[in-house]
């Protein structure tokens, strides 16, 4: 990682008192772009203010932009579960694939019990799915009715979320947002990922609204009438 001297003086600079730090993100797979910042998942005790348990923050230093998720051990622990109830383990994603910089035997007990949640997949419940079928059903009408292209397209690109989202959490899989929600569609069925995203990309809405309908049959098919949400 070429990044690493910086991130050394940033760490020393900045958060002295850490105890696990890692790099996340392009900066650790290596496939940096010239806009990627540096993703850190920093946990320690004596690193944040008194009182304070977590903190999102955004730093420029030495030409490199930081977004660092800094934690202590119960600050983690909330954060992490809260991410898990959402179906999105950002911050436990972090810390499973991250490149460790600091406290590697600490990590690796961490890493020991959040590996174990994580492969277990999320737990959704039935009415959860419904739910979901149930937006995707309402969107896919919203989409076969309107006749404003603008409309028709900022109806597609929200029913895809939705779908992609259906499609994952009916598979026992985990979601995420922006770009990383496409990354595990195609990490569960590239074959599907690419039926579902070519119409879109083609601007062939009629096509990406079949192929919407495809992926709710097989998650059990439309719910409307009678739903209790």
């Amino acid at each position: 990682m070429q990044q690493i001297d910086v991130v050394e003086r940033f760490i020393a600079e900045r958060f002295p008192g850490v105890l696990i730090a890692l790099v996340a993100g392009s900066t650790a797979r290596g496939t940096r772009t010239p806009t990627s910042d540096i993703d850190m998942l920093l946990i320690g005790e004596e690193m944040l203010a008194p009182g304070v348990a977590s903190l999102a923050a955004t730093y420029e230093y030495e030409g490199e932009i930081f977004e660092v998720f800094a934690y202590t051990r119960e600050g983690f622990e909330d954060w992490a579960r809260t991410g898990l109830s959402q179906y999105r383990p950002f911050i436990v994603n972090m810390l499973l694939e991250g490149v460790p910089i600091r406290g590697e035997l600490a990590l690796s007990e961490l890493r020991a019990s959040w590996r174990l949640i994580f492969d277990a997949g999320p737990v959704v419940s039935a009415h959860a799915l419904a739910l979901r079928r149930y937006e995707v059903t309402d969107l896919l009408d919203d989409l076969r009715d309107a006749l404003d292209p603008v409309e028709r397209h900022v109806v597609a690109f929200a029913l895809f979320e939705k779908t992609a989202e259906l499609i994952l959490l009916d598979g026992g899989r985990w979601i995420g947002t922006g770009k990383y929600l496409t990354r595990r569609l195609r990490e569960l069925s590239l074959e599907r990922a690419d039926a579902l995203t070519q119409p879109l990309i083609d601007g062939d809405l009629n096509t990406f609204a079949d192929r919407v309908e495809d992926e709710l049959r097989r998650a059990g098919g439309r719910v409307q009438a009678g739903f209790v949400r």
